[in-house]
């Protein structure tokens, strides 16, 4: 079994509504609490890199799949959206929504590339992670065209 780890640095100078900062090899940024849960909105907020986190993954591994695949991609893009539940001061992240585009140069891969599309979800280890605690939805639209 191969092992590797990820490494995050944080502070955190104050107390709920202040600002802090974290550092991982490839990432800087500062972090508070986000102004919708009354905080002060600076940098990003544990939600959005959860979000970010499941987004990267599932387009990362896509990406993979159609390229081991050898489609034609000609443009692949995506929204995704984080729902949080704020029920009596419990926060809870009900669901993940991503809505993948991916624009093909032929239709002879469509099937396929939904295949795909589907299967990168269940095959991200972030949704794997994820699994059982968050609900993720898959929005994909696959049309053949040009770029």
């Amino acid at each position: 079994m191969a092992l590797h780890s990820f490494h995050l640095t944080a502070d955190w100078p104050g107390l709920r509504n202040d600002v802090g900062t974290i550092e991982t090899a490839n990432l800087h940024t500062q972090i508070s609490i986000p102004p919708e849960m009354d905080g002060p909105g600076i940098g990003t907020n544990p939600d959005e890199m959860l979000l970010g986190a499941a987004a990267t993954c599932y387009i990362i591994t896509l990406a993979a799949m159609l390229e081991r695949s050898k489609i034609d991609k000609g443009q692949l893009t995506m929204t995704s959206e984080g729902i949080v539940d704020i029920t009596n001061g419990v926060i809870t992240y009900k669901k993940i929504i991503h809505r993948p585009y991916l624009i093909l140069q032929s239709d002879k891969d469509l099937a396929l590339a939904h295949k795909l599309a589907q299967k990168a979800e269940s095959s991200c280890m972030i949704s794997r992670a994820l699994k059982g605690n968050v609900e993720i939805e898959l929005e994909a639209k696959i049309e053949v065209g040009s770029v």
